[in-house]
């Protein structure tokens, strides 16, 4: 029964991932050729189409949706093996666009995901950029790149914009709470690490990219992830000034040694110096940077190559 409904959302997978980017250039689907990157589509009832060029997390969320399979899981899961084979030779067109799961990786793994190596290079090289989403403090929601250059549209005599806001929205859009147009949110962020790290169980040392884009210096996933997760740990932490971003301008927060060092859990962080914004005691997902800090002290690239991203992070959830 099990490999029977995972036939049926592998097949499932692939037909989304295909029509997110089918073979040519087509107005109603999300991945844009020209700009190396996911879009929102907008559907009018006249059956129009229309691609809202706003880089937002929409753009990074394709990252979320991957899964490395092993050998060994694959010779466990028989009948899914032999029917996930068939379909993808009786559907080759499906396969052309996104990450090929007969092509195996380091160690055997095989990946699914609904892209492959050149368009991950490509949305990294936007998500890197700190121009556009990489933070001091962590991916921003929004390109920043949008502060300069608003995107602006019109539809049925209406007119719409969006801006980069780094903090509180500036409009009274979904009553005024409408936070995801440039602050820096933990829990897609810990996605994205959990992402990247997982992909690197798949390309290993072999596959790098510019961090930050433009700066000649190269990483392999998992360092990238290092390098965000790091990121993320320093809104709490004590600069070389003496002050945590995550207090900004609170003279309170910042000096007082009766304060000083209570810790808030935010809900969410400006996009441009990391400080706390929003309700001050979301611990349910601010928290994750404490998994984040922990991963990065005990999780080990070489144990991940070896034995795979599920089975070493959970040796490290368990402590041993």
């Amino acid at each position: 029964m099990y490999e029977d409904l995972a036939c049926k959302f592998f097949e499932h997978f692939v037909y989304i991932a295909a029509a997110m980017d089918r073979i040519g250039v087509n107005a109603d689907e999300l991945w844009d050729e020209d700009d190396g990157f996911f879009y929102d589509v907008l559907r009018l009832p006249s059956g129009q189409a229309m691609r809202l060029k706003v880089r937002s997390m929409v753009g990074l969320i394709p990252l979320f949706a991957s899964a490395v399979l092993s050998d060994e899981i694959m010779e466990k899961l028989p009948a899914f093996k032999e029917r996930a084979t068939y379909f993808e030779r009786v559907n080759p067109a499906l396969m052309e666009q996104i990450s090929h799961p007969a092509e195996k990786g380091v160690g055997g793994r095989h990946l699914l995901a609904p892209f492959n190596g050149p368009k991950l290079a490509r949305i990294l090289a936007r998500m890197l950029d700190e121009t556009e989403f990489l933070s001091p403090h962590g991916i921003r929601a929004l390109s920043r790149h949008h502060r300069d250059h608003p995107y602006v549209f019109a539809v049925e005599g209406g007119l719409y914009r969006v801006d980069y806001e780094p903090a509180e929205s500036s409009t009274g859009l979904f009553g005024g709470n409408s936070n995801w147009r440039g602050p820096i949110w933990m829990p897609v962020n810990a996605l994205i690490v959990q992402s990247l790290r997982r992909l690197y169980s798949y390309f290993g040392d072999d596959f790098t990219v510019e961090c930050p884009t433009g700066s000649g210096r190269r990483m392999t996933l998992w360092d990238v992830g290092t390098e965000i997760a790091r990121r993320l740990s320093a809104i709490f932490l004590r600069g070389a000034d003496g002050r945590r971003p995550v207090y900004g301008g609170s003279a309170k927060f910042q000096a007082d040694p009766h304060w000083r060092d209570l810790i808030l859990f935010y809900e969410y962080f400006h996009g441009d110096d990391g400080a706390g914004i929003g309700a001050s005691h979301q611990t349910g997902w601010t928290g994750l940077v404490a998994w984040l800090m922990k991963s990065v002290a005990t999780l080990d690239a070489k144990e991940v190559l070896e034995k795979g991203f599920d089975a070493a992070s959970t040796r490290m959830i368990r402590g041993h």
